[in-house]
């Protein structure tokens, strides 16, 4: 039955809108929220305890969202390509009114000072100097408040952590390069020695990334893997359209489970845009059924037409990219043509290198697995804009595979015809003497 309005359908301001049960928000919609596999609770009893936690998952599967039902006050530290654990610590004590200022650093520790920027950043330099018995370096001369207060190594800056009372949520660890994850691995040791505990938010292959990388985290540190069944996936679009008074048909629910790829963002934005296409902005007071699939191609189309700005600035920096590195095998434009045309399941698991080098190899017989494995390491860097976000794949080293970062890539070319710039690349280099 195709939506009709009656009079008694017709909306007023005391009906919910359907962008604030479904949809892709920053803020929780709790509406359609769905703990899946009771992981708020398994979250909640992890953060009472003293270790660090670890929440691996792929993008947009809910991993922020989860973090902020759990720790709604927290010192969040968003990760960019190129980040380091200075600028982690920067950020964080930056929300606490506090200045730090490195003087050196090095793989076991980082000295420098800090200064409160605000009352409250000073007050809160007070109290930690009180604790760890240090004396003032400096009084302002108005005021007769610490300044320059020395640090070392990262006791001062847990024990400021410790005594903001708030949790340190470091998001988007993956854009942390090899060498600033394992100096993370270490300097959550030494936290975790001064009673400061750390909520980690990423993307990596295989569990336990952490530990790998300083064996001395093992009992230290938990991790929650979030992955979307499908029916967890159904459990969304049931409970918002519930609350909307909206039936969604079976075939309808399927296939925008299918065409979310396990990416909870994606499925929000799909299920939102059909809401619009049925022409429905408010909840029913009398239950409407959706059946017209016609209706959802059409949202899928228009969400994969959104989509197509974001992949085509995605395809001109990485090709940019690969005009700047000379490389006569066209390497670079070979893997990314074999990484991105890589069928579904290899993008929802990891893409091995055994299998980027096969397809890469038979199309240019000079390519050698050292030299692609290498490559790979850099391909993060080929892909993000100029504030170092926007990854749509990264390589694991430890996995030997490149993981997918952005599942709606996956949507996209599945419903969009796309002429990526390497391949333009890659017939240019054809076509040049040997």
């Amino acid at each position: 039955r195709s939506p009709k309005l009656s009079k008694l359908n017709q909306p007023n301001h005391f009906m919910k809108r359907t962008d604030e049960v479904f949809g892709m928000s920053h803020d929780i919609l709790p509406d359609s929220y769905v703990d899946r596999g009771a992981l708020d609770a398994e979250l909640k009893k992890l953060q009472g305890r003293k270790v660090h936690v670890a929440i691996r998952g792929p993008s947009k599967s809910g991993k922020s969202w989860l973090r902020q039902r759990v720790v709604p006050s927290a010192l969040v530290v968003q990760c960019r390509l190129g980040s380091t654990n200075v600028d982690i610590y920067t950020s964080a004590l930056s929300q606490l009114g506090v200045q730090l200022q490195i003087e050196s650093t090095s793989k076991f520790g980082i000295k420098g000072t800090v200064e409160g920027q605000v009352a409250a950043g000073n007050d809160l330099i007070g109290k930690v100097s009180a604790k760890l018995g240090l004396e003032g370096s400096g009084e302002s001369s108005s005021k007769f408040v610490p300044v320059g207060r020395n640090i070392n190594d990262l006791k001062f800056i847990a024990q400021l952590i410790v005594e903001s009372g708030k949790r340190l949520i470091i998001e988007d660890v993956h854009y942390l390069s090899l060498e600033q994850r394992e100096i993370l691995a270490f300097d959550l040791k030494a936290m975790w020695d001064f009673g400061c505990f750390v909520t980690l938010v990423g993307v990596w292959g295989d569990s336990n990334m952490f530990v790998r990388l300083n064996g001395e985290l093992s009992g230290r540190i938990e991790e929650i893997s979030i992955e979307w069944s499908p029916d967890d996936l159904r459990q969304v679009i049931a409970k918002g359209g519930a609350v909307l008074g909206i039936e969604f048909s079976r075939e309808i629910q399927n296939r925008v489970i299918v065409d979310a790829f396990g990416n909870a963002g994606l499925l929000q934005r799909l299920v939102l845009r059909t809401l619009d296409e049925a022409k429905i902005e408010y909840a029913q007071t009398l239950t409407v059924y959706l059946t017209e699939m016609a209706q959802y191609e059409s949202a899928a189309m228009a969400v994969a037409d959104q989509l197509n700005g974001v992949y085509l600035k995605f395809g001109e920096r990485v090709a940019a990219g690969i005009r700047t590195r000379a490389d006569a095998t066209g390497i670079y434009a070979h893997a990314m043509a074999a990484i991105v045309s890589a069928e579904d399941a290899f993008h929802m698991s990891g893409i091995p290198v055994e299998y980027i080098y096969t397809v890469s190899h038979a199309r240019q017989p000079r390519i050698q697995k050292s030299n692609l494995k290498l490559i790979l390491s850099k391909i993060d860097s080929l892909q993000v804009d100029k504030d170092g976000r926007g990854l749509v794949v990264t390589y694991d080293p430890d996995k030997e595979a490149v993981l997918n970062v952005d599942r709606q890539l996956l949507f996209y070319r599945k419903y969009l015809t796309v002429s990526w710039p390497w391949e333009e690349l890659i017939a240019e280099a054809a076509n040049l003497p040997h």
